[in-house]
């Protein structure tokens, strides 16, 4: 479960930290200027790090899809992946990653494909009680509960290949679809939908 921040101000915005990154990513075509469209969060089991991918509309009609984590302090080893820093009114200094170079996003991605596993639940708080917040970008894993899942302690390479980033954690390759749509390899998935619209496989795993 996530707990949203709802009148938490974020300096400078999740959209404008991605807009001055998009040009330096081969993927995106040179696009600039991106709406939003939704969002997944998967849960951290330890409750460190903000794990979320974001699906946004370029203004020739594509969705881009760009995991992003949020770090309280600098990830060792990741500075090539920086996507750049934030100030969170609530949980401060706030260092946002590329997902795929995080090996939390990493696990928590596998988690969800490998067990048939689903967005993790955002809440909010409001007069004292928790409210639900309905989820705008709905994910399924294509596994099954049980299905053991190998430990991701370190991401070992990031290789954008087209419009597909390739990721390799340990015993593990996931694919995700940086354009929603592009064909994946894998023998596990991830699907996705966002307003009755079907997006397909948005990542794929094999073992």
């Amino acid at each position: 479960m996530g707990l949203v921040y709802a009148t938490a101000t974020v300096v400078p915005s999740k959209q404008e930290l991605l807009e001055a990154w998009l040009p330096s990513r081969p993927w995106a075509g040179g696009v600039t200027a991106v709406e939003k469209v939704g969002e997944y969060r998967f849960d951290d089991p330890e409750g460190e790090v903000g794990v979320e991918t974001i699906v946004w509309r370029t203004p020739d009609g594509s969705l881009l899809q760009v995991p992003f984590t949020y770090r309280g302090a600098p990830l060792a080893g990741a500075e090539a992946h920086l996507v750049g820093t934030s100030e969170h009114s609530v949980l401060g200094t706030r260092w946002v990653y590329d997902g795929c170079a995080d090996p939390v996003w990493a696990s928590t991605l596998a988690t969800v494909i490998l067990t048939g596993g689903h967005q993790a639940q955002m809440v909010f708080e409001r007069d004292g009680q928790t409210v639900d917040v309905p989820p705008r970008l709905p994910v399924r894993g294509s596994g099954s509960a049980g299905t053991p899942v190998p430990i991701i302690e370190t991401v070992d390479s990031v290789r954008d290949d087209g419009l597909v980033t390739t990721v390799v954690a340990g015993t593990v390759t996931l694919q995700l679809a940086r354009v929603v749509g592009t064909p994946l390899d894998g023998a596990a998935t991830l699907t996705g939908s966002v307003h009755d619209q079907d997006l397909g496989v948005l990542a794929a795993l094999d073992v």
